[in-house]
């Protein structure tokens, strides 16, 4: 089995990602791999985030790894909190605080429209490959459901009356732009073996 080391902190992404790539390959994360570090994120765009983590990740294991960097684009507000989802109400990293930023600055506008926007990067044998994904939706007014994270309860996929935070795993997943991008990478990858 492949072992691929996932350059994140955040224990939710990493279920995500198994739960999508199942056992073909041996997905390690930053503390099994045993590194205990916080990779800033100081990029303006996703792409340059997610370079950012996997490079940091290869300089130190000098292994295969990758990185996503995932955003909420909301029409409305012309494409934020975009790559600062994260951190959209202060360093802290507040789920409930980033939601009840956007909903209040989404107040006045009547276009709801959103997407979730994921960009792995793949550091592969010293060459780095991108693969991304996309779930359109929209934003509503108060959060449903207590499933998943970040501004999972309150973006309904389009083609679900659900928010992400209603559903389970499997039903996420058939919405889900990491799960989207992860295909691209599972697809890339089985292609090398």
């Amino acid at each position: 089995m492949n072992n691929l080391i996932f350059a994140t902190n955040n224990q939710n992404k990493v279920e995500e990602v198994r739960a999508v790539l199942g056992s073909r390959f041996n997905v390690i994360t930053l503390k099994e791999a045993g590194i205990d570090i916080d990779i800033p994120e100081p990029h303006d765009t996703l792409q340059a985030n997610a370079t950012e983590k996997s490079k940091t990740i290869f300089e130190i294991t000098k292994q295969n790894c990758f990185s996503e960097d995932t955003g909420l684009e909301v029409e409305a507000l012309n494409g934020g909190p975009g790559v600062k989802s994260a951190r959209y109400a202060g360093n802290a990293r507040s789920f409930d605080d980033n939601i009840d930023k956007l909903l209040g600055k989404l107040q006045p506008f009547e276009n709801k429209t959103a997407r979730f926007r994921t960009v792995i990067s793949l550091l592969l044998d010293e060459k780095e490959y991108f693969f991304e994904g996309i779930c359109e939706g929209r934003i509503i007014a108060e959060r449903k459901g207590v499933n998943g994270f970040g501004y999972d309860p309150v973006f309904v996929p389009t083609g679900s009356d659900k928010t992400f935070a209603e559903m389970d795993m499997a039903e996420k997943n058939k919405f889900s732009h990491r799960k989207k991008a992860m295909e691209k990478l599972i697809n890339f990858l089985n292609g090398k073996n």
